[in-house]
């Protein structure tokens, strides 16, 4: 569930933070935030997904809808719905855990190394390539070139950002240079964290820099709020399609990430089967994991999805 900030007031001092943060899956319920059951009225639930952006984008949906007829279809099954359970990596990887869900797609290989190892999850296939995006205000206070590699834009916001804390622009000239951060966990946030890492920088340690606007929130209101603020951000594609056009023309992108495998805008997307997940249902869940890296399968539904005419997501790699 997201929360929307009531004014420009709750923007700028860090809006009001995502309530699924501190969820304890343990004891809190947790309800689906869709359920899709490829027309079939009344068809019982049996596969659970948690996601993030890829639940946001349409593609979960399209997967669990093609899914499903595949397994009516071809596998004889009877009819049958899924979930989705909207979360970021980490929230997802706790519900994946806690037996909240049978199948999590996260984006941080640490710690989907970290649920394998402790068992909290059975198996991992590569689903799709996703892609962060860092943009920007048009006025580019940091002073961004294209041939910039990511490195050396992050420092260049770091730079121009400590030189605003200490000399504040005259605001009528142009913004001062800030950079918005989703501070929740999720994957993005955890990218950004290791780019900052990597030029030896740690923005949000004590006394955390003044520039570093932590902003808890998914990735359509981060982006509002770094739009509305002038601020740089780290994000994915589908959120700036499904922005609204006022988001959209005050930011720019200033670099954007592509499929070779050391590029660090790359974002891998791994489906992940959980230990816990229900015994009665964990043949549905196999399957799923098997259909997602068939070629006339999710491969073939990652390969033809768009979000306003455009692909938004790369096959995995064979």
């Amino acid at each position: 569930m997201t929360l929307f900030p009531d004014s420009a007031q709750d923007v700028a001092r860090g809006g009001i933070p995502k309530l699924a943060i501190d969820i304890d899956v343990t004891q809190s319920p947790i309800l689906q935030t869709e359920v899709y059951d490829g027309g079939y009225a009344n068809a019982p639930l049996r596969l659970r997904i948690a996601s993030g952006g890829a639940g946001e984008s349409g593609l979960i949906a399209a997967w669990a809808e093609a899914f499903i007829h595949y397994m009516v279809d071809e596998r004889q099954y009877e009819p049958f719905s899924i979930g989705w359970y909207l979360g970021d990596t980490t929230e997802s990887l706790a519900y994946l855990e806690a037996g909240t869900v049978d199948v999590a797609i996260t984006y941080n290989e640490a710690a989907e190394f970290q649920s394998i190892a402790t068992g909290a999850a059975t198996r991992s296939v590569y689903g799709f390539r996703d892609h962060f995006v860092l943009v920007g205000p048009k006025s580019n206070p940091a002073k961004l070139k294209p041939e910039d590699d990511i490195l050396m834009m992050f420092r260049k916001i770091v730079i121009q950002g400590n030189a605003d804390s200490l000399n504040p622009p005259d605001p009528t000239v142009r913004p001062p240079a800030r950079f918005l951060s989703r501070f929740d966990k999720s994957a993005t946030n955890i990218k950004e964290s290791e780019l900052f890492i990597k030029i030896g920088q740690v923005p949000w340690g004590l006394p955390y820099s003044t520039w570093y606007h932590q902003y808890p929130q998914y990735p359509q209101d981060a982006l509002q709020a770094a739009a509305l603020l002038s601020e740089y951000t780290l994000t994915a594609p589908y959120a700036l399609l499904a922005s609204p056009s006022n988001t959209a023309k005050n930011l720019e992108i200033f670099k954007a990430g592509g499929d070779d495998p050391d590029d660090l805008l790359l974002n891998p997307a791994h489906v992940l089967l959980g230990a816990k997940a229900n015994p009665e249902d964990i043949a549905v869940g196999m399957a799923f994991l098997d259909w997602v890296n068939d070629s006339l399968g999710g491969r073939k539904v990652v390969k033809e999805f768009k979000k306003n005419g455009q692909v938004l997501y790369s096959e995995p790699p064979l």
